[in-house]
């Protein structure tokens, strides 16, 4: 029988915010830390991007936080990233109660950030650098944290954190519990348990190292002038897609060279606003974008079901960036592709980041296009697909019949056309807009006839008056009257 929230010691206010989300059994990570959580115990716990973690560690976090002081917050998370921080942030949120979360960050201005710390904030949220800025402004105190959690700690020492996460945690209350989550429990963050935890319990869900052979790997050899090319028709045969590039200005680069190639794509680093960044991700989340680039900094902060192609533009620096790119296809017992795109002079480097991977066997040299067959829901993408802006709705030739909804273009273009007919219907004999020099001059010798038939037909009715005739001569000209002549019999003839 499978262990309930309430077995574990949450409260029942937390548990009926949890209920109202549909959360009602723990994940297995959750299952394993909470009550020591809730028990004040510092946690070091081990387990993969997708797991549950941000609960394990947010429903103690959140039980037993204590309302603040203004500028002296009771719990403190740190996250690598502005997505991860951000998503945290709103997850606590969902349950807190009285509990007020807030989060701050780089890349956007200090004023709101400022607003809030001043006002009171109980749980903190935070990045690294940022955090650090507020500090030495003096706008927030540590020394009344009594509860701090370190997520992705070994994304924080990828990225160079480690140093700034040791100078905050020396500012927090000495007697606080440290809770470390990690995707691998490396030297570094070996290092950072050693020295700022307390008996600390070792909770582990998962293989120690993250089982990236559930996707299918894939490589391809490519010239540098022939890599955009090659991500565009890999994308094209299966999406959606991440793309990892090393630089923030080779994404945005990518970006533009991929939507010459009718793929809708944004762009996602450290150079980018917040807002931004949440578009970006709303847009490939939403399906509207069907790639998303994205540099090794951003990998951690994104989290977006149903990724089912990781793309290498640029190979990663080593053997942990390879897993933690490719992390982002194959979760939640989903199937995924990780495809490379290697240039002649990488095969030697590529091998060797193979053959440490254990995946040298089992890797697969493709053509983009063969991506499709390697794919589980190629189908279903062929009928969601977005088209790019400017691509018209063809009808095809075959004798399947048209989808009943029509586009906005293919309607409008149709009332045109009517319009256009009706026209051409009512303005039949009289002078039309020439297009083209041809038009011109061809259009020009009618007129320069038809004022000759008028001119003779004005002369054929003035003799006809003189001659006593009394019948009226109307000349025609493409079945309406001509005017002139009808006007000529008119005058007075042989004054």
């Amino acid at each position: 029988m499978s262990t309930t929230f309430s077995e574990l010691g949450v409260p029942e206010w937390v548990t009926r915010e949890l209920d109202k989300r549909g959360i009602l059994e723990p994940f297995e990570i959750q299952e394993r830390t909470i009550q020591d959580g809730l028990e004040g115990k510092d946690i070091c716990g081990r387990a993969p991007t997708g797991s549950g973690k941000t609960l394990a560690f947010g429903i103690p976090l959140v039980v037993r936080t204590q309302a603040s002081k203004p500028r002296k917050p009771q719990s403190l998370v740190l996250a690598p990233t502005r997505e991860l921080a951000e998503q945290i942030c709103n997850e606590l949120r969902s349950f807190s109660g009285k509990r007020n979360v807030f989060v701050i960050y780089g890349g956007v201005g200090y004023g709101p950030q400022k607003k809030a710390l001043a006002k009171g904030v109980d749980i903190l949220v935070a990045c690294p650098g940022r955090l650090e800025d507020l500090i030495e402004q003096n706008e927030l105190d540590l020394g009344s944290v009594s509860q701090v959690v370190i997520d992705e700690a070994d994304r924080m020492a990828d990225m160079g954190f480690m140093p700034a996460v040791k100078r905050i945690l020396d500012q927090t209350s000495n007697d606080r519990q440290t809770i470390l989550f990690s995707a691998t429990l490396d030297r570094d963050v070996g290092q950072l348990k050693k020295q700022y935890q307390r008996d600390p319990v070792l909770r582990e869900v998962g293989e120690k190292t993250p089982d990236i052979k559930k996707a299918t790997h894939t490589f391809s050899i490519a010239n540098k002038s022939e890599k955009s090319k090659v991500a565009a028709d890999a994308i094209k045969a299966v999406w959606p897609a991440i793309i990892f590039c090393r630089t923030r200005h080779g994404s945005d680069r990518l970006v533009k060279q991929l939507k010459r190639y009718g793929i809708d794509a944004d762009s996602i680093h450290g150079g980018k606003s917040q807002n931004q960044r949440q578009r970006a991700l709303k847009n490939f989340s939403s399906g509207k974008a069907q790639a998303l680039v994205a540099t090794d900094v951003a990998a951690r902060g994104i989290h977006v079901d149903g990724v089912e192609l990781v793309i290498h533009f640029d190979i990663p620096e080593d053997h942990k960036a390879y897993i933690h790119r490719s992390g982002r296809t194959a979760r939640a017992g989903n199937q995924g592709i990780v495809f490379s795109i290697i240039q002649p002079d990488q095969k030697k480097t590529a091998k060797k980041m193979q053959t440490r991977l254990g995946i040298i066997d089992s890797i697969q040299k493709v053509h983009p296009d063969e991506l499709t067959d390697l794919s589980s829901h190629s189908e279903r993408r062929e009928h969601t697909k977005p088209k790019p802006q400017g691509e018209t709705t063809k009808s095809s030739n075959s004798g399947e019949k048209p989808a009943n909804k029509k586009s906005h273009n293919s309607n409008r273009n149709q009332q045109s056309k009517k319009r256009s007919q009706n026209t051409n219907k009512k303005t039949r004999g009289k002078k039309s807009a020439p297009k083209n020099k041809k038009s011109n001059q061809k259009t020009s010798q009618k007129s320069h006839s038809n004022r000759n038939k008028k001119k003779s037909n004005q002369k054929t009715s003035q003799k006809s008056h003189s001659n006593g005739n009394k019948k009226k001569s109307v000349a025609k000209h493409n079945g309406s009257p001509n005017r002139k002549a009808r006007r000529a019999h008119l005058q007075p003839a042989n004054r």
